[in-house]
């Protein structure tokens, strides 16, 4: 069931890459909720993320909390938020949204238009922290 995510994970699609490794991958979201919105995605094309195998799905969060705690550093906020919708893309991956109030992780908010410019700087500066 390849997804936009597979073809991102093959470099059909560029994306504004922040880490990977062998088995995940994660990126700036292109229609961020907040400056810094991450996307986690497996490289297993797996719809739900509860289907992942427990090796896999340990590996996806041990993944998001490294890329968030490099993103807390480069993004001021209180915390960085983490959800998982699964409705948008049927692949498996994992939101990290810089976050100061509950309210900044509602998915009805307008998303942010950013710059190309402004995509690639807060790339850089979450991957210096990592």
């Amino acid at each position: 069931m390849p997804s936009i995510f597979s073809k991102i994970i093959a470099g059909e699609i560029p994306c504004y890459k922040i880490a990977e490794n062998a088995d995940f991958i994660a990126f700036l979201d292109v229609f961020p909720l907040r400056k810094g919105h991450v996307l986690i995605v497996s490289k297993k094309e797996v719809d739900y993320i509860f289907d992942l195998d427990n090796e896999t799905y340990l590996g996806l969060m041990n993944f998001s909390k490294i890329v968030a705690v490099a993103l807390k550093k480069a993004i001021p906020c209180n915390r960085v938020g983490v959800c998982v919708v699964g409705l948008e893309v049927p692949h498996a991956h994992v939101h990290l949204i810089p976050i100061n109030t509950v309210n900044d992780m509602n998915f009805s908010n307008a998303k942010l238009t950013l710059s190309k410019d402004e995509f690639e700087e807060i790339a850089n500066s979450v991957k210096k922290h990592l």
